[in-house]
């Protein structure tokens, strides 16, 4: 009967090869070849998903060199297969103009109960080992994944929710196209009326409701400086390190596609409106005082608003996106003797929360 089952492959006559395996796994259910040829008539009729686990269970459970290397083969064909599948399906994806702007895929966190199987899913995705893809999957916050032309992210992004694992694609033209507001001091509280700047550096007032934030973005920029230090050879040297960090909270309007941000660095509060709880003399109330009563006033008014506050998380992922980076303008207005893509990194980060709760 196996004979028969060979010369039926031959023939392409996967009816025939059917009603033979449908006898033949009664009969000897652990033959080898047996196994071998259940792989090979999912494989022939497209059922490669069954093909594969056939073939890697033949793998975990034959020492036959034959049946081993058969079974090896079969995988390899699976694997060709699928790659000519991905490369057309991104070939279709991109084949617009408006695909190949850039963008990009963010991971979102994905609890610890569930990271074995999206890490399966993930590595089964991109091709990747699953151990180096639970490594890529965070636990909290996100992580910025890939970068490239948005068609084929958008690609990879159905693919991973169609397997259940949390992710979103944006297109960097419309972190670009936000309104970004620095804000100089607050007028008044009700309504709230700020005095700001533009992106052009162009001073105005705006006035708007509370009730338009609907989302905040808190986070730290760290302020680098040069310092003297000890090598190993105890020979004196410059290093840059982490002096302090400005702190920066943007405030959602998104039914004026606008940001507003604050930085405890450059806000005049001498100016506007006075957040003290008590009346103090200008000299003894100190920037930090002055920075931690802003945010009193801002829970106050703001006490729902959501709070996306794992920037320093994100920004560690972000970092060597050099060329993403220096694409985008910071709209940070802080004091450095050099620049650091921690300022754009952030503009991203509020950015892509901006783009996600409008999506939402």
């Amino acid at each position: 009967m196996l004979e028969q089952l060979a010369e039926a492959f031959e023939r392409k006559d996967y009816k025939t090869v059917a009603w033979l395996l449908n006898h033949l796994v009664k009969q000897m259910p652990q033959n080898p070849l047996v196994q071998f040829y259940v792989g090979r008539l999912y494989e022939e009729t497209g059922k490669l998903e069954a093909a594969e686990n056939a073939y890697r269970q033949l793998l975990r459970e034959t020492t036959n060199p034959k049946i081993m290397t058969q079974a090896r083969q079969g995988l390899g064909r699976i694997e060709a297969i699928a790659q000519q599948k991905r490369r057309d399906a991104i070939a279709q994806a991109t084949a617009a103009p408006e695909d190949t702007e850039a963008g990009v895929l963010v991971l979102e966190a994905v609890s610890a109960e569930k990271k074995q199987v999206a890490a399966q899913q993930l590595a089964r995705i991109v091709q990747i080992d699953p151990y180096t893809a639970r490594l890529q999957l965070p636990s909290r916050g996100w992580r910025l994944y890939r970068t490239g032309p948005v068609g084929e992210l958008r690609f990879y992004s159905q693919q991973m929710q169609q397997a259940e694992i949390p992710n979103f694609w944006a297109n960097l033209a419309d972190v670009r196209k936000l309104n970004v507001f620095r804000v100089s001091h607050f007028l008044s509280a009700s309504p709230p009326s700020i005095v700001c700047q533009n992106e052009h550096g162009q001073t105005g007032s705006l006035t708007f409701n509370w009730s338009e934030v609907r989302q905040q973005v808190q986070g730290l920029l760290p302020i680098f400086g040069e310092v003297i230090d000890q090598d190993a050879r105890r020979q004196l040297q410059w290093k840059t390190q982490t002096q302090d960090y400005a702190q920066l909270i943007d405030l959602h309007l998104p039914s004026r596609h606008s940001i507003l941000r604050l930085c405890d660095s450059n806000y005049q509060f001498g100016q506007g409106i006075s957040f003290n709880p008590q009346p103090t003399q200008p000299n003894q109330a100190t920037n930090r005082s002055h920075w931690n009563n802003l945010l009193h006033f801002l829970e106050g008014h703001l006490p729902q608003t959501p709070i996306w506050a794992d920037f320093t998380d994100f920004a560690q992922t972000a970092l060597d996106r050099t060329e993403i980076l220096k694409s985008l303008k910071s709209h940070i207005d802080l004091f450095r003797r050099e620049e650091t893509l921690w300022d754009p990194a952030f503009q991203l980060y509020s950015g892509l929360v901006f783009l996600r709760g409008s999506k939402n």
